[in-house]
């Protein structure tokens, strides 16, 4: 494996070689943003980068594509008067001393009942892990269904918090969330989970999946661009 980078106007592209056994030259750019190019065994490093530069534009638009499954969350505090999302919309959070330990949302305002010895922040994302586990599998149900004339279904969701994404789909089909996603509005989950479900059928992010992901969600750059801007 080489690696190596070129310029591209204000942009470095930064790309892996590897060289095998094969008549032809690939590039892919995997969700993590990195980019690798698998080579014939013998072409220059020359030909490579001119390759790279004649797909810089496709490039960094796969990468632009990516960078929106990039959560970026923000510090928030977790005291009376701070606010914090719930399924797209804004409540305050209020903390009150209680006997009895519970999170509830009531009215515009994010309710933490807590004693003197508990933590507000673990107590909230234990709330939001709970809410998206239900609320997720519940809005999965009826796009799991719609997928199934394409003869496909996930082995399960399930909940795991990322660092650089929202959603995956691992090799042996089980769609995987970010607990995160919770705090979006309905239609960013739907399309976290269509895209995902999307890659059931096409593991990459070929034209076709990118047909797929339209025929299922014509509005999903709406969504994604949503979802980037929101927990912002």
């Amino acid at each position: 494996m080489i690696l190596q980078s070129i310029q591209f106007g204000s942009k470095t592209i930064n790309y892996q070689v590897f060289y095998s056994d094969r008549k032809t030259l690939g590039i892919t750019v995997d969700p993590e943003m990195e980019i690798s190019v698998k080579a014939p065994t013998g072409i220059s490093l020359e030909k490579i980068e001119e390759k790279i530069r004649k797909r810089a534009p496709w490039i960094l638009k796969q990468q632009d594509y990516f960078l929106g499954f990039f959560p970026k969350m923000p510090k928030r505090k977790y005291i009376s008067g701070e606010t914090h999302l719930y399924l797209g919309r804004t409540y305050l959070l209020k903390v009150i001393q209680s006997e009895k330990v519970e999170v509830r949302y009531k009215g515009r305002f994010i309710e933490i009942a807590k004693t003197d010895k508990s933590d507000s922040e673990r107590l909230l994302k234990q709330w939001y892990k709970v809410k998206a586990k239900v609320k997720f599998a519940e809005i999965a149900e009826p796009l799991i269904q719609r997928f199934e004339k394409y003869n496909v279904s996930p082995k399960g969701i399930y909940i795991q918090e990322m660092s650089k994404r929202w959603g995956s789909c691992t090799p042996k089909g089980k769609i995987i969330l970010n607990p995160e996603l919770i705090k979006a509005p309905k239609a960013c989950i739907e399309y976290v989970i269509i895209h995902e479900l999307c890659h059931l059928i096409h593991h990459d992010h070929s034209q076709k999946f990118m047909d797929l992901q339209s025929k299922e969600m014509p509005d999903w750059e709406k969504w994604k661009n949503k979802l980037e801007n929101i927990l912002s």
